[in-house]
């Protein structure tokens, strides 16, 4: 017997279909980590996918001006998990624009030739860890799983799943993954004056509240950290001369720099609220190039 359908229900089954189909993630090629060096967790109704970043800011680890010690202690870390030795997840924790992101970033293109690869994973998305590691594991590549500017509130989903994960639970990363990520704060969730409240004194010895500990013990699962800070007056003119030099030599002039410059630079620090290798990189841009435009003009 042969079921004939009317032309309304064909026409609501048509719906339904066209609306599954939009639920469905579309078909994504496999990655070639052979030609791709970093990917994002891209993701969907129901889970989600890896698709590959087309072009990667081109940052170099000398680029990065007056950070010298946070870039040996990351790069350290970075070449022993390179070379299969025991390295640690790392938190890139302090002031904005002061070079976390930006020195992943560096990292990755110094060492993709030797193998390293990145996987960008925002905040809400990292509940979906166990589905990208199963991605990557067994991949003859060394991937850090980057998030950056991550911060929490209290409940948030991903929260619980990133302590599993660095807690080694059975959603750990695999043997060739290690975590990276960057944050404002240091505990990665806000604190407030309430949390402390539940302190005891024991032995002269101060005892946090349970909402203190809870907070710390997120970020005491990463074995490196990472400190970022504000630059001196001196540190922030320094480095803003150097790049002010980089990008004179790129134009293939060499740098005046002068006592109006110096206090150029500080009046712009001072506009923007903030001493950074942002703020001084930002502020080389805008006096080289108006410099090079006088010099035109003259």
């Amino acid at each position: 017997m042969e079921l004939t359908l009317g032309p309304e229900l064909t026409d609501q089954l048509k719906r339904v279909l066209t609306s599954l189909e939009l639920l469905l993630p579309r078909p994504v090629a496999t990655i070639d980590w052979e030609t791709v060096r970093a990917a994002n967790w891209r993701r969907h109704s129901f889970s989600g996918t890896l698709e590959p970043i087309p072009e990667i800011e081109s940052i170099h680890l000398e680029d990065l001006l007056g950070i010298e010690e946070q870039k040996k202690s990351v790069e350290e870390n970075t070449r022993q998990f390179l070379a299969g030795l025991p390295a640690n997840n790392a938190l890139l924790w302090g002031t904005r624009g002061t070079g976390k992101s930006s020195l992943v970033r560096a990292l990755l293109h110094s060492y993709a030739p030797q193998g390293l690869r990145v996987i960008q994973v925002d905040k809400d998305d990292l509940v979906h860890l166990p589905e990208i590691v199963d991605a990557i594991k067994g991949r003859p590549y060394r991937f850090i799983l980057f998030s950056d500017d991550l911060s929490f509130e209290v409940g948030d989903s991903g929260y619980k799943m990133l302590k599993s994960a660095l807690d080694g639970s059975v959603y750990a990363p695999p043997e060739n993954a290690l975590i990276y990520v960057t944050s404002n704060r240091r505990h990665l969730l806000p604190e407030y004056e309430s949390d402390n409240r539940g302190a005891m004194m024991v032995n002269n010895e101060v005892h946090h509240g349970e909402a203190v500990e809870e907070k710390i013990s997120l970020s005491g699962r990463f074995g490196l950290w990472v400190g970022f800070h504000p630059f001196s007056q001196d540190q922030y003119l320094e480095v803003t001369r150097r790049w002010a030099g980089k990008l004179c030599e790129k134009h293939g002039k060499p740098l005046v720099w002068t006592k109006e410059a110096s206090s150029a630079a500080i009046l712009w620090s001072q506009k923007k609220g903030d001493r950074s290798g942002r703020i001084a990189y930002q502020f080389a841009n805008h006096w080289v190039g108006r410099q090079f435009l006088e010099d035109a003009k003259g």
